[in-house]
């Protein structure tokens, strides 16, 4: 069964961001989303502290966020690189299973990659990045240049804090209904 030793909460701010854009988004009655929390079970807990420093998953995790806006069904999972390129080591083929079959229920499922270095996002639907890791399962490269990556879903943070997704989800639905009906 697989651990988990803490390190600290990696990507947390990055998350933090996208739970203040998810209430304002709300507020505003655009969408709900919420944070879905990964089941653990604590085996070591710093008792100063009141912090857990050893634990395992109960069970696979799927994606980071799930909800719906305007009455479309949206997944997303968020990552991070501190690098022009992203690894695929943290893509998970249960993820990728999930949110494929997500979409095929008439969902939109994405993961929201953060360039830390840039200071950029990058909106990936399921279907792009399930391109990347048949490639890797195929013996293929096993993370992804930025210069593969789509221009145009490539994103800026504003205001300093919020992660305004939304407006690649439409840019993505956009293109999407276009496609149909090309």
């Amino acid at each position: 069964m697989p651990t988990w030793n803490s390190r600290g909460l990696r990507g947390s701010a990055f998350e933090e961001m996208i739970n203040r854009t998810n209430e304002m988004y709300r507020d505003n009655g655009l969408s709900l989303v919420q944070k879905i929390p990964t089941p653990i079970t604590p085996i070591e807990i710093d008792h100063a502290s009141h912090q857990i420093t050893l634990a395992y998953f109960d069970q696979k995790s799927t994606v980071d966020y799930i909800g719906v806006c305007q009455g479309i069904p949206i997944c997303f999972d968020a990552k991070e690189s501190a690098v022009e390129t992203f690894s695929l080591q943290n893509i998970h083929d249960h993820q990728v299973k999930f949110m494929t079959d997500f979409k095929d229920q008439g969902g939109v499922a994405f993961f929201l990659i953060y360039y830390k270095s840039l200071e950029r996002l990058y909106f990936c639907p399921i279907e792009d990045m399930k391109v990347f890791t048949d490639r890797a399962a195929a013996g293929g490269r096993k993370s992804v240049p930025i210069d593969e990556m789509k221009e145009e879903y490539f994103f800026d943070i504003k205001n300093g804090f919020m992660v305004p997704y939304l407006e690649m989800v439409d840019k993505y639905l956009s293109e999407r209904d276009s496609d149909k009906n090309a």
